[in-house]
Protein backbone atom coordinates (compact mmCIF):
# COMPACT_ATOMS: atom_id res chain seq x y z
CA UNK A 1 0.00 0.00 0.00
CA UNK A 2 2.83 2.42 0.79
CA UNK A 3 4.39 1.78 -2.64
CA UNK A 4 1.04 2.48 -4.32
CA UNK A 5 0.72 5.72 -2.38
CA UNK A 6 4.26 6.83 -3.35
CA UNK A 7 3.57 6.06 -7.02
CA UNK A 8 0.31 8.00 -6.90
CA UNK A 9 2.07 11.03 -5.46
CA UNK A 10 4.90 10.74 -8.02
CA UNK A 11 2.37 10.60 -10.86
CA UNK A 12 0.55 13.66 -9.56
CA UNK A 13 -2.65 11.83 -8.66
CA UNK A 14 -4.68 13.50 -5.93
CA UNK A 15 -4.86 11.59 -2.67
CA UNK A 16 -8.54 11.78 -1.86
CA UNK A 17 -9.97 11.33 1.61
CA UNK A 18 -13.70 10.81 2.12
CA UNK A 19 -14.97 11.45 5.64
CA UNK A 20 -18.25 11.68 7.47
CA UNK A 21 -18.65 13.73 10.62
CA UNK A 22 -21.78 14.28 12.67
CA UNK A 23 -21.02 17.99 12.82
CA UNK A 24 -24.11 19.82 11.61
CA UNK A 25 -24.14 22.09 8.57
CA UNK A 26 -26.47 25.03 8.10
CA UNK A 27 -27.24 26.25 4.60
CA UNK A 28 -27.72 29.97 3.97
CA UNK A 29 -27.67 32.16 0.87
CA UNK A 30 -24.00 32.94 1.46
CA UNK A 31 -23.06 29.26 1.66
CA UNK A 32 -22.60 26.61 4.33
CA UNK A 33 -22.07 27.50 7.96
CA UNK A 34 -20.29 25.30 10.46
CA UNK A 35 -18.92 25.41 13.98
CA UNK A 36 -15.57 27.20 14.05
CA UNK A 37 -13.72 24.17 15.42
CA UNK A 38 -15.16 22.01 12.63
CA UNK A 39 -13.90 24.54 10.07
CA UNK A 40 -10.47 24.23 11.64
CA UNK A 41 -10.78 20.45 11.33
CA UNK A 42 -11.48 20.73 7.60
CA UNK A 43 -8.41 22.91 7.20
CA UNK A 44 -6.21 20.41 9.02
CA UNK A 45 -7.50 17.43 7.03
CA UNK A 46 -6.85 19.37 3.81
CA UNK A 47 -3.29 20.02 4.93
CA UNK A 48 -2.71 16.27 5.19
CA UNK A 49 -4.49 15.11 2.03
CA UNK A 50 -4.53 16.46 -1.50
CA UNK A 51 -8.32 16.45 -1.63
CA UNK A 52 -11.02 16.14 1.04
CA UNK A 53 -14.65 15.20 0.51
CA UNK A 54 -16.59 15.65 3.72
CA UNK A 55 -20.19 14.58 4.34
CA UNK A 56 -22.37 16.24 6.99
CA UNK A 57 -26.04 16.32 8.00
CA UNK A 58 -27.76 19.62 7.18
CA UNK A 59 -30.02 21.30 9.71
CA UNK A 60 -32.85 23.16 7.95
CA UNK A 61 -33.15 25.64 10.83
CA UNK A 62 -31.33 28.85 11.67
CA UNK A 63 -27.61 28.67 12.37
CA UNK A 64 -26.36 29.77 15.80
CA UNK A 65 -24.97 33.29 15.81
CA UNK A 66 -21.43 32.15 16.56
CA UNK A 67 -21.11 29.73 13.61
CA UNK A 68 -18.92 30.74 10.69
CA UNK A 69 -18.91 30.29 6.93
CA UNK A 70 -16.80 27.46 5.59
CA UNK A 71 -14.80 30.12 3.74
CA UNK A 72 -13.00 30.53 7.08
CA UNK A 73 -11.07 27.38 6.16
CA UNK A 74 -8.89 29.64 4.01
CA UNK A 75 -6.86 28.74 0.89
CA UNK A 76 -7.44 25.01 1.37
CA UNK A 77 -11.14 25.49 0.56
CA UNK A 78 -10.57 24.87 -3.15
CA UNK A 79 -9.48 21.31 -2.29
CA UNK A 80 -12.53 20.55 -0.17
CA UNK A 81 -15.85 19.24 -1.42
CA UNK A 82 -18.77 19.42 1.00
CA UNK A 83 -21.56 16.86 0.52
CA UNK A 84 -24.77 17.75 2.40
CA UNK A 85 -26.85 14.87 3.72
CA UNK A 86 -30.37 15.05 5.16
CA UNK A 87 -30.86 15.24 8.90
CA UNK A 88 -32.97 12.17 9.59
CA UNK A 89 -32.78 11.15 13.24
CA UNK A 90 -36.41 10.03 13.42
CA UNK A 91 -37.15 6.51 12.10
CA UNK A 92 -39.68 7.81 9.55
CA UNK A 93 -37.24 10.44 8.26
CA UNK A 94 -34.45 7.89 8.04
CA UNK A 95 -36.64 5.48 6.05
CA UNK A 96 -37.72 8.28 3.71
CA UNK A 97 -34.18 9.40 2.87
CA UNK A 98 -32.30 6.11 3.14
CA UNK A 99 -32.26 4.91 -0.50
CA UNK A 100 -31.26 8.20 -2.09
CA UNK A 101 -28.66 9.03 0.57
CA UNK A 102 -27.21 5.53 0.42
CA UNK A 103 -26.58 6.02 -3.31
CA UNK A 104 -24.92 9.40 -2.73
CA UNK A 105 -22.60 7.79 -0.19
CA UNK A 106 -21.75 4.88 -2.51
CA UNK A 107 -20.88 7.30 -5.33
CA UNK A 108 -18.52 9.21 -3.05
CA UNK A 109 -16.89 5.97 -1.84
CA UNK A 110 -16.17 4.98 -5.45
CA UNK A 111 -14.35 8.27 -6.05
CA UNK A 112 -12.23 8.24 -2.89
CA UNK A 113 -8.85 6.72 -2.07
CA UNK A 114 -9.23 6.67 1.72
CA UNK A 115 -12.35 6.31 3.85
CA UNK A 116 -12.84 7.48 7.45
CA UNK A 117 -16.28 7.64 9.02
CA UNK A 118 -17.51 8.83 12.39
CA UNK A 119 -20.15 6.58 13.96
CA UNK A 120 -22.41 6.97 16.95
CA UNK A 121 -26.13 6.54 16.74
CA UNK A 122 -28.86 4.49 15.12
CA UNK A 123 -31.48 6.21 12.96
CA UNK A 124 -29.96 8.95 10.84
CA UNK A 125 -26.38 7.92 11.51
CA UNK A 126 -25.04 8.21 7.97
CA UNK A 127 -21.56 7.36 9.21
CA UNK A 128 -22.75 3.86 10.08
CA UNK A 129 -24.45 3.60 6.70
CA UNK A 130 -21.19 4.64 5.02
CA UNK A 131 -19.23 1.99 6.94
CA UNK A 132 -21.63 -0.74 5.88
CA UNK A 133 -21.63 0.38 2.24
CA UNK A 134 -17.82 0.42 2.21
CA UNK A 135 -17.81 -3.11 3.62
CA UNK A 136 -20.28 -4.27 0.95
CA UNK A 137 -18.09 -2.66 -1.73
CA UNK A 138 -15.00 -4.40 -0.33
CA UNK A 139 -13.36 -1.08 0.52
CA UNK A 140 -11.23 -0.79 3.68
CA UNK A 141 -12.35 1.97 6.02
CA UNK A 142 -11.43 3.63 9.29
CA UNK A 143 -14.04 4.06 11.98
CA UNK A 144 -13.74 7.04 14.31
CA UNK A 145 -15.62 7.84 17.48
CA UNK A 146 -15.05 10.13 20.44
CA UNK A 147 -17.35 8.48 22.98
CA UNK A 148 -19.28 5.27 23.61
CA UNK A 149 -22.60 6.55 22.31
CA UNK A 150 -24.64 3.47 23.21
CA UNK A 151 -23.44 3.58 26.81
CA UNK A 152 -24.11 7.31 27.02
CA UNK A 153 -27.68 6.62 25.89
CA UNK A 154 -28.04 3.74 28.37
CA UNK A 155 -26.85 5.77 31.34
CA UNK A 156 -29.15 8.67 30.52
CA UNK A 157 -32.23 6.46 30.04
CA UNK A 158 -33.50 7.33 33.51
CA UNK A 159 -33.53 11.10 33.02
CA UNK A 160 -35.37 13.57 30.83
CA UNK A 161 -38.86 13.31 29.35
CA UNK A 162 -40.71 10.00 29.22
CA UNK A 163 -40.29 9.96 25.43
CA UNK A 164 -36.52 10.24 25.74
CA UNK A 165 -36.42 7.55 28.44
CA UNK A 166 -38.45 5.12 26.34
CA UNK A 167 -36.39 5.86 23.23
CA UNK A 168 -33.14 5.31 25.13
CA UNK A 169 -34.30 1.99 26.58
CA UNK A 170 -35.37 0.75 23.15
CA UNK A 171 -32.29 1.86 21.21
CA UNK A 172 -29.17 1.51 23.36
CA UNK A 173 -28.82 -2.27 22.85
CA UNK A 174 -29.20 -2.29 19.04
CA UNK A 175 -26.95 0.76 18.94
CA UNK A 176 -24.22 -1.17 20.79
CA UNK A 177 -24.63 -4.15 18.46
CA UNK A 178 -24.31 -1.90 15.41
CA UNK A 179 -21.19 -0.23 16.79
CA UNK A 180 -19.49 -3.58 17.35
CA UNK A 181 -20.57 -4.94 13.96
CA UNK A 182 -19.05 -2.02 12.08
CA UNK A 183 -15.89 -1.84 14.20
CA UNK A 184 -15.20 -5.58 13.68
CA UNK A 185 -15.30 -5.04 9.91
CA UNK A 186 -13.11 -1.95 9.86
CA UNK A 187 -9.45 -2.00 8.91
CA UNK A 188 -8.61 0.74 11.39
CA UNK A 189 -10.13 1.99 14.64
CA UNK A 190 -9.47 5.61 15.61
CA UNK A 191 -10.75 6.00 19.16
CA UNK A 192 -10.58 9.37 20.87
CA UNK A 193 -9.15 8.89 24.34
CA UNK A 194 -8.52 5.90 26.59
CA UNK A 195 -12.13 5.55 27.73
CA UNK A 196 -13.38 5.01 24.19
CA UNK A 197 -10.36 2.90 23.26
CA UNK A 198 -10.80 0.50 26.18
CA UNK A 199 -14.43 -0.09 25.25
CA UNK A 200 -14.00 -0.66 21.51
CA UNK A 201 -10.48 -2.13 21.18
CA UNK A 202 -11.63 -5.73 21.89
CA UNK A 203 -13.83 -5.58 18.77
CA UNK A 204 -11.23 -4.03 16.46
CA UNK A 205 -8.37 -5.73 14.62
CA UNK A 206 -6.28 -2.54 14.53
CA UNK A 207 -7.28 -0.08 17.29
CA UNK A 208 -5.44 3.17 18.06
CA UNK A 209 -5.82 5.91 20.64
CA UNK A 210 -6.13 9.29 18.92
CA UNK A 211 -7.26 12.75 19.97
CA UNK A 212 -9.57 15.22 18.29
CA UNK A 213 -8.73 18.66 19.62
CA UNK A 214 -8.49 22.18 18.23
CA UNK A 215 -5.88 23.59 20.55
CA UNK A 216 -3.05 25.49 18.94
CA UNK A 217 0.47 25.66 20.27
CA UNK A 218 -0.04 29.35 21.07
CA UNK A 219 -3.03 28.42 23.27
CA UNK A 220 -0.79 26.73 25.82
CA UNK A 221 0.00 28.65 28.98
CA UNK A 222 3.49 30.14 28.86
CA UNK A 223 6.09 28.52 31.19
CA UNK A 224 6.69 31.81 32.98
CA UNK A 225 2.96 32.14 33.68
CA UNK A 226 2.87 28.60 35.09
CA UNK A 227 5.34 29.64 37.80
CA UNK A 228 3.38 32.84 38.51
CA UNK A 229 0.13 30.87 38.71
CA UNK A 230 1.62 28.29 41.08
CA UNK A 231 2.97 31.03 43.35
CA UNK A 232 -0.37 32.89 43.37
CA UNK A 233 -2.18 29.94 44.93
CA UNK A 234 -0.46 30.40 48.29
CA UNK A 235 -3.30 32.51 49.64
CA UNK A 236 -6.84 33.54 48.80
CA UNK A 237 -10.04 31.72 47.88
CA UNK A 238 -9.80 28.55 45.83
CA UNK A 239 -10.70 29.40 42.22
CA UNK A 240 -12.77 26.53 40.76
CA UNK A 241 -13.97 26.24 37.16
CA UNK A 242 -15.84 23.93 34.81
CA UNK A 243 -16.41 24.39 31.06
CA UNK A 244 -19.03 22.28 29.32
CA UNK A 245 -22.69 21.44 28.89
CA UNK A 246 -24.93 21.52 31.94
CA UNK A 247 -26.66 18.18 31.58
CA UNK A 248 -27.00 14.83 33.35
CA UNK A 249 -23.89 13.36 31.70
CA UNK A 250 -21.69 16.11 33.11
CA UNK A 251 -22.92 15.70 36.69
CA UNK A 252 -23.73 19.33 37.28
CA UNK A 253 -25.87 18.66 40.33
CA UNK A 254 -23.02 16.68 41.91
CA UNK A 255 -20.75 19.64 41.15
CA UNK A 256 -23.01 22.01 43.10
CA UNK A 257 -23.31 19.45 45.91
CA UNK A 258 -19.52 19.32 46.28
CA UNK A 259 -19.45 23.10 46.55
CA UNK A 260 -22.03 22.99 49.32
CA UNK A 261 -19.83 20.52 51.23
CA UNK A 262 -16.85 22.84 50.82
CA UNK A 263 -18.85 25.73 52.22
CA UNK A 264 -19.86 23.61 55.22
CA UNK A 265 -16.17 22.87 55.85
CA UNK A 266 -15.31 26.55 55.84
CA UNK A 267 -13.42 26.48 52.53
CA UNK A 268 -13.23 29.88 50.86
CA UNK A 269 -13.80 29.57 47.11
CA UNK A 270 -15.14 31.20 43.96
CA UNK A 271 -16.59 28.80 41.40
CA UNK A 272 -17.67 29.27 37.76
CA UNK A 273 -19.56 26.94 35.42
CA UNK A 274 -19.20 28.10 31.80
CA UNK A 275 -21.78 26.51 29.50
CA UNK A 276 -25.48 26.12 28.80
CA UNK A 277 -27.67 23.05 29.13
CA UNK A 278 -30.90 21.52 30.35
CA UNK A 279 -29.70 21.28 33.96
CA UNK A 280 -28.46 24.86 34.26
CA UNK A 281 -31.59 26.32 35.87
CA UNK A 282 -31.76 23.48 38.38
CA UNK A 283 -28.08 23.97 39.22
CA UNK A 284 -28.62 27.68 39.77
CA UNK A 285 -31.63 26.94 41.97
CA UNK A 286 -29.60 24.48 44.07
CA UNK A 287 -26.80 26.99 44.46
CA UNK A 288 -29.27 29.53 45.82
CA UNK A 289 -30.81 26.94 48.18
CA UNK A 290 -27.35 26.18 49.56
CA UNK A 291 -26.61 29.88 50.02
CA UNK A 292 -23.84 29.80 47.42
CA UNK A 293 -25.17 32.46 45.03
CA UNK A 294 -22.41 34.91 46.07
CA UNK A 295 -19.69 32.27 45.49
CA UNK A 296 -20.90 30.57 42.27
CA UNK A 297 -21.49 32.12 38.86
CA UNK A 298 -23.14 30.65 35.76
CA UNK A 299 -22.25 32.96 32.85
CA UNK A 300 -23.60 30.54 30.23
CA UNK A 301 -21.97 29.72 26.91
CA UNK A 302 -18.94 31.77 25.87
CA UNK A 303 -18.36 31.72 22.12
CA UNK A 304 -14.91 33.32 22.20
CA UNK A 305 -12.39 30.55 22.81
CA UNK A 306 -9.72 33.03 23.87
CA UNK A 307 -12.00 34.16 26.66
CA UNK A 308 -12.62 30.57 27.74
CA UNK A 309 -8.92 29.73 27.76
CA UNK A 310 -8.25 32.92 29.69
CA UNK A 311 -10.72 31.86 32.38
CA UNK A 312 -9.14 28.40 32.51
CA UNK A 313 -5.68 29.88 33.01
CA UNK A 314 -6.95 32.01 35.89
CA UNK A 315 -8.46 29.03 37.74
CA UNK A 316 -6.70 26.95 40.38
CA UNK A 317 -8.73 23.77 39.82
CA UNK A 318 -10.87 22.28 37.06
CA UNK A 319 -13.46 20.26 38.99
CA UNK A 320 -15.63 17.79 37.06
CA UNK A 321 -18.22 15.10 37.78
CA UNK A 322 -18.54 13.28 34.44
CA UNK A 323 -20.80 10.25 34.61
CA UNK A 324 -20.49 8.61 31.18
CA UNK A 325 -17.64 6.97 29.24
CA UNK A 326 -16.52 9.71 26.90
CA UNK A 327 -13.38 11.70 26.17
CA UNK A 328 -14.24 15.32 26.92
CA UNK A 329 -11.88 17.84 25.38
CA UNK A 330 -12.40 20.25 28.25
CA UNK A 331 -10.02 18.15 30.37
CA UNK A 332 -7.24 18.67 27.82
CA UNK A 333 -8.06 22.38 27.62
CA UNK A 334 -7.68 22.58 31.38
CA UNK A 335 -4.30 20.86 31.34
CA UNK A 336 -2.87 23.07 28.60
CA UNK A 337 -3.95 26.00 30.78
CA UNK A 338 -1.96 24.68 33.74
CA UNK A 339 -5.15 23.86 35.65
CA UNK A 340 -5.24 20.49 37.48
CA UNK A 341 -8.21 18.24 36.72
CA UNK A 342 -9.96 17.08 39.89
CA UNK A 343 -12.97 14.79 39.54
CA UNK A 344 -14.53 11.40 38.95
CA UNK A 345 -12.24 8.62 37.75
CA UNK A 346 -12.34 7.36 34.19
CA UNK A 347 -9.90 5.83 31.75
CA UNK A 348 -9.64 9.02 29.69
CA UNK A 349 -8.86 11.32 32.62
CA UNK A 350 -6.55 8.73 34.17
CA UNK A 351 -4.57 8.42 30.93
CA UNK A 352 -4.23 12.19 30.50
CA UNK A 353 -2.43 12.61 33.83
CA UNK A 354 -0.57 9.28 33.85
CA UNK A 355 2.83 10.81 33.03
CA UNK A 356 3.06 13.75 35.40
CA UNK A 357 0.10 13.48 37.77
CA UNK A 358 -1.60 16.76 36.90
CA UNK A 359 -4.79 15.98 38.79
CA UNK A 360 -6.59 13.89 41.41
CA UNK A 361 -9.38 11.39 40.76
CA UNK A 362 -11.99 9.69 42.95
CA UNK A 363 -14.41 6.89 42.14
CA UNK A 364 -17.55 7.63 40.15
CA UNK A 365 -20.38 9.38 42.06
CA UNK A 366 -18.23 9.77 45.19
CA UNK A 367 -19.29 13.26 46.23
CA UNK A 368 -17.74 12.84 49.68
CA UNK A 369 -14.41 11.73 48.24
CA UNK A 370 -14.27 14.63 45.79
CA UNK A 371 -15.17 17.07 48.56
CA UNK A 372 -12.35 15.70 50.72
CA UNK A 373 -9.80 16.08 47.92
CA UNK A 374 -10.86 19.67 47.34
CA UNK A 375 -10.64 20.44 51.07
CA UNK A 376 -7.14 18.96 51.18
CA UNK A 377 -6.00 21.11 48.25
CA UNK A 378 -7.40 24.22 49.91
CA UNK A 379 -5.44 23.48 53.07
CA UNK A 380 -2.26 22.28 51.34
CA UNK A 381 -1.37 25.00 48.86
CA UNK A 382 2.10 23.57 48.21
CA UNK A 383 0.49 20.44 46.82
CA UNK A 384 -1.84 22.57 44.70
CA UNK A 385 1.11 24.52 43.29
CA UNK A 386 2.84 21.24 42.38
CA UNK A 387 -0.33 20.01 40.66
CA UNK A 388 -0.47 23.18 38.56
CA UNK A 389 3.05 22.58 37.27
CA UNK A 390 2.28 18.91 36.65
CA UNK A 391 -0.91 19.78 34.78
CA UNK A 392 0.98 22.07 32.40
CA UNK A 393 3.47 19.26 31.75
CA UNK A 394 0.67 16.76 31.03
CA UNK A 395 -0.93 19.16 28.57
CA UNK A 396 2.27 20.05 26.71
CA UNK A 397 1.92 17.33 24.03
CA UNK A 398 -1.53 18.37 22.81
CA UNK A 399 -2.04 20.63 19.79
CA UNK A 400 -4.29 20.37 16.73
CA UNK A 401 -1.60 20.06 14.05
CA UNK A 402 0.08 17.16 15.83
CA UNK A 403 -3.08 15.14 16.48
CA UNK A 404 -4.48 15.57 12.95
CA UNK A 405 -1.14 14.63 11.43
CA UNK A 406 -1.14 11.51 13.62
CA UNK A 407 -4.61 10.43 12.49
CA UNK A 408 -3.79 11.15 8.84
CA UNK A 409 -0.64 9.07 9.00
CA UNK A 410 -2.54 6.13 10.49
CA UNK A 411 -5.08 6.33 7.67
CA UNK A 412 -2.38 6.40 4.97
CA UNK A 413 -0.40 3.62 6.64
CA UNK A 414 -3.18 1.11 7.21
CA UNK A 415 -5.72 1.81 4.48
Amino acid sequence: MLLVWVLEVACGKKIRLLSYARVTLFCESSGYLMEDQACNGLRLWAENFEHLTTMHPVDPGQAPANWCEIDAVGPALDRIKVVPLPMAYRPDQFAKHYSATRQVIRNEIENADYLSFSIGGLFGDWGSVACYQAYCMNRPYAVWTDRVESEVVRRTSTSGSWRNRVRAKLTHRPMAQLERYLIRRSELGLFHGKETFDTYAPYCSNPHIVHDIHIKKDDHIKPSLVDEKAASTETGPLKIIYVGRADAMKGGLDWVEVLSRLAQEGVQFQATWIGDGDDLLQMEKKAVEYGLDDRVSFPGFLSNRSDVLGELQKADVFMFCHKTPESPRCLIEALISGTPIIGYDGAFARDLISKNGGGRLVELNNVDGLSNVMCDLHRNRNELAALIRNAASDGAEFDDEHVFEHRSELIRRYL
